[in-house]
């Protein structure tokens, strides 16, 4: 095998860090894989320790098909070699690789906290590596426990929407997204930018949403009023659990 493309992570990882965003994968992917005839995920990068894959895999198996394959790529061999003991093979399975995805040709891509140590001019080139096959690659970053999260859906390339996501009992202003960004947006957080204009008007309607009924009615009225400036995916549903889509901020 060739050597993997990229650099070895961190590895920093907790149990149920990427539930938000596993939970927008069985969302936003459900049907992509509920119709392949090889419904196989990879996680790209998936640390120290192989929780975050393991989650992956149950999540998927309950929300969208039990048959459904997680790989959890690393390009530390000694990552691989820990995470080997819980393996699950065909459903759950551990190897080296790297943005070329270790040659599979995965319905989608999970890639978090990844992008964020590379410099900006690097994404474009892995975003489009990852998504070479026809994978569709969801990427992005969060803090240590998965409170603050943010993501790109990325279709051959090319980014299409961004993702804000939060545990609203924990958010105190929508700035806080600012500093999870993702890679290709965080140094792009300044007025004249697209994501500046976005964070200022969302936390605009969060300060003038102030509500004593609780922080997730706070949150849906926020997005009521960020609405008359932006245009929104998705619907209530979603917004009830802390997220927000949007197109990519271009």
């Amino acid at each position: 095998m060739s050597r993997p493309l990229g650099a070895v992570t961190r590895g920093t990882t907790n149990p149920n860090r990427l539930r938000r965003v596993d939970n927008f994968i069985a969302y936003r992917c459900g049907e992509l894989l509920a119709s392949a005839a090889a419904p196989l995920v990879v996680d790209l990068g998936y640390g120290a320790t192989p929780i975050t894959a393991i989650e992956l895999r149950e999540r998927l198996a309950a929300a969208v098909r039990p048959d459904v394959a997680v790989v959890g790529l690393e390009i530390d061999p000694v990552r691989v070699s820990a995470a080997r003991p819980f393996a699950d093979p065909p459903r759950l399975d551990f190897r080296r690789g790297g943005f070329e995805l270790a040659g599979l040709r995965p319905v989608v891509v999970r890639a978090f906290n990844v992008l964020r140590q590379y410099a900006e001019d690097e994404v474009a080139a892995a975003w489009h590596t990852m998504t070479a096959t026809g994978a569709v690659l969801v990427e992005g970053t969060c803090d240590e426990l998965g409170r603050i999260a943010t993501w790109a859906v990325v279709e051959a390339g090319t980014a299409r929407t961004l993702t804000l996501s939060a545990r609203l009992s924990d958010l105190d202003h929508p700035a806080t997204f600012a500093e999870r960004l993702p890679k290709a947006l965080i140094h792009h957080n300044v007025p004249g930018h697209p994501v500046h204009g976005l964070l200022t008007t969302l936390g605009a309607a969060w300060e003038a949403s102030a509500t004593p009924f609780g922080p997730r009615q706070r949150w849906l009225a926020t997005v009521a009023r960020f609405r008359d400036s932006w245009q929104v995916r998705d619907g209530p549903a979603r917004w009830r659990r802390g997220e927000l889509t949007v197109p990519w901020p271009q």
